[in-house]
C-alpha cells in the first residue's frame, strides 16, 4: 500500500497524452538525416534541435556496463542572489542523509533557486521532473513540480548538464518562521524514480 508522502509525490498527468516509443540516439540520428536532406546543415536552429536530440559528433563517455542507471544525479544547490551557493555533493558517502538531520537555514523573504548538476547515461531520458512536497508539524504547506526537459546521454564535450529550477521566495513573518521537512524525487515520463530524498530546512528571520 502507498504511503501518504507516495500518493503526495505523484507527477500531473496531461489527459491523452501517451508516451511515445523509445528511439537510441542512433535512431534519432537516421530520423534527422531524413528530415533535414534539404535543409542548410549549418542553420543554427537546427543545429541547436540536433544537439537537444543528443545528435553531436562528440565521442559518447565511457559508461560502466554494470551501472544501469539512465540518471545519475551529481549535486544538489541553493542559490541565492549575493551569497555562495549551499551545494550538496550526493558522491559523498551520507550526503543525502544529513539533508534530513542538519536542515539549512533560508532567511524570511528571501529570494532562491535550486539547481541539479547530473548526467545522463545509456539512453535518451524523456521528461525528467523534479517534485517536491513540503511539511510542517505534519501538515502539507506546499507542492511543486518542475519540469526539467529531455536529455541525451552525455558526452566528451557535453560531460555534465546543469538545470537552474524557477526562482522561489522564502515565506516571511513570524507565523513562517520555524522548522519545515519536505520529500522530493526526480521522475520520469515512465514514472521510474531516479533518486527521492528527504530534507529538512529553517525559516529564520536572518541568515546564520
Amino acid at each position: 500500500m502507498a504511503s501518504a508522502a507516495d500518493e503526495d509525490l505523484v507527477a500531473s498527468k496531461t489527459d491523452g497524452f501517451k508516451v511515445g516509443e523509445k528511439k537510441t540516439v542512433e535512431e534519432y540520428a537516421k530520423l534527422v538525416i531524413g528530415l533535414t536532406a534539404q535543409i542548410d546543415q549549418n542553420d543554427e536552429s537546427l543545429n541547436r534541435w540536433k544537439a537537444s536530440l543528443g545528435i553531436s559528433n562528440s565521442p559518447a563517455l565511457p559508461v560502466d556496463p554494470k551501472d544501469t542507471r539512465r540518471c545519475v544525479i551529481h549535486s544538489l544547490a541553493l542559490e541565492v542572489p549575493g551569497r555562495s551557493d549551499i551545494t550538496i555533493d550526493l558522491s559523498v558517502p551520507g550526503a543525502l542523509e544529513s539533508l534530513k538531520s542538519k536542515p539549512f537555514s533560508i532567511k524570511e523573504g528571501a529570494k532562491f533557486r535550486m539547481k541539479a548538476s547530473f548526467k545522463v547515461q545509456h539512453e535518451v531520458l524523456s521528461g525528467l521532473k523534479y517534485l517536491q512536497v513540503v511539511k510542517r508539524k505534519g501538515i502539507r504547506v506546499s507542492k511543486d513540480e518542475e519540469m526539467l526537459g529531455s536529455y541525451a546521454p552525455n558526452t566528451q564535450e557535453k560531460p555534465i548538464y546543469e538545470k537552474k529550477f524557477a526562482e522561489d521566495e522564502a515565506p516571511s513573518g513570524m507565523m513562517a518562521r520555524g522548522h519545515y521537512e519536505a520529500i522530493s524525487k526526480f521522475v520520469d515520463d515512465d514514472d521510474h524514480t531516479h533518486l527521492k530524498f528527504e530534507w529538512s530546512f529553517d525559516i529564520a528571520k536572518d541568515w546564520k
